[in-house]
């Protein structure tokens, strides 16, 4: 430990000493984002943080605290009863809160006074948020990325888990971002995460990578549905040596018939994820595709939206942002299921340095 560092007090670098991280804010809160691992225990919740937050403007800070300690001593003894009497002695939490100051010190102080040595966060989440900024801003250019690119439909993400499974390192985004990076890319069953829940996700992901092997990432826009990729990761993205998979239109329409089963299921879905494209096509077209919904002639409508939509936005996308787009190494594959993908990732192995 520190030592500069008061008693009961720890920095971030610190986290990995810990036998369990508690979040003490509010549940709010953690949902936006939290330290990797972290555990809810909020020792206000959301509607008691708000009727401190009212007393302490419009009345006084004495009324606020009084009705704070209240609130807070009761939500830490219920914490203590329902989720840590069976911890033993030896436990070592770490406690945060927004700023590491009162609710992150109230809840440290009374496990300690307990018998564990429970430690608070210097700086609480605020800090951790500045290790994720100034992270992101660094770690990128340490790694030696490898970028999968392709066009639309040519299995890219699941040739990512394909090489996973062969044991190469590799980065997914679009896993991280719940969201698969296009106008149909939204996930129905899942939301994505919020900006920064999603950049805490990825300093994890880095953070558990060799820079001295390959890291291999699918190539992707600056966004992914509504969240936005650290420009220090794009930029070393960008400026990384490429592979381009080369399959025909026809295994595409299967595979992308298969892998977005979900959009197929729910017409209504589909319907309103295709009203994205208004002004993007011309009405007749959309009008086209709508039909195509009601009529079930899904692969019609798969194949047209790659050769209409998703191929020419590809074509200018890559060729204007990755720099090795040209010069790509090419593996060609009539087929992509997961045999198919699987023995693709098996030849990227074998010929990629």
């Amino acid at each position: 430990m520190d030592e500069k560092l008061p008693k009961g007090i720890a920095t971030v670098s610190q986290l990995a000493e810990f036998d369990a991280v508690i979040d003490a804010r509010a549940p709010g809160e953690f949902a936006e984002d939290r330290l990797p691992g972290a555990i809810s225990m909020p020792v206000l919740d959301d509607e008691e943080r708000a009727r401190v937050g009212t007393l302490y403007k419009q009345v006084s800070v004495f009324e606020a605290k009084k009705l704070g300690a209240a609130l807070v001593s009761k939500n830490i003894a219920r914490h203590i009863e329902q989720h840590l009497l069976g911890k033993p002695k030896n436990w070592r939490p770490l406690v945060y809160c927004w700023r590491g100051g009162q609710r992150s010190g109230a809840f440290t102080h009374i496990l300690r006074e307990i018998g564990w040595d429970a430690h608070r966060l210097q700086g609480g989440y605020k800090r951790w948020r500045q290790h994720v900024v100034e992270q992101l801003a660094l770690l990128p250019s340490t790694f030696q990325f490898r970028v999968v690119t392709g066009a639309t439909g040519s299995g890219k993400s699941r040739l990512l888990e394909a090489l996973a499974a062969r044991g190469a390192q590799i980065l997914h985004l679009e896993e991280l971002a719940a969201h698969k990076g296009s106008v149909l890319g939204n996930l129905p069953w899942q939301p994505q995460p919020a900006q920064k829940g999603f950049e805490s996700q990825l300093l994890a992901a880095l953070s558990a990578l060799d820079p001295s092997l390959p890291v291999f990432v699918e190539a992707e826009s600056r966004k992914i549905g509504r969240l936005q990729v650290p420009d220090a990761l794009l930029d070393s993205i960008r400026r990384a040596p490429g592979l381009c998979i080369e399959a025909p239109l026809a295994a595409r329409v299967d595979f992308l018939l298969r892998d977005y089963d979900y959009a197929v299921a729910d017409p209504t879905w589909l319907l309103e994820r295709l009203g994205h494209l208004k002004g993007l096509q011309s009405n007749e077209t959309l009008g086209r595709w709508c039909d195509m919904v009601a009529l079930g002639d899904f692969a019609t409508l798969v194949a047209e939206l790659l050769a209409l939509h998703y191929d020419p936005l590809y074509q200018r996308s890559q060729a204007s942002n990755y720099a090795s787009f040209g010069d790509a190494a090419r593996y060609a594959t009539d087929r992509l299921d997961p045999a198919a993908l699987d023995e693709l990732a098996l030849q990227i192995l074998a010929t990629s340095a």
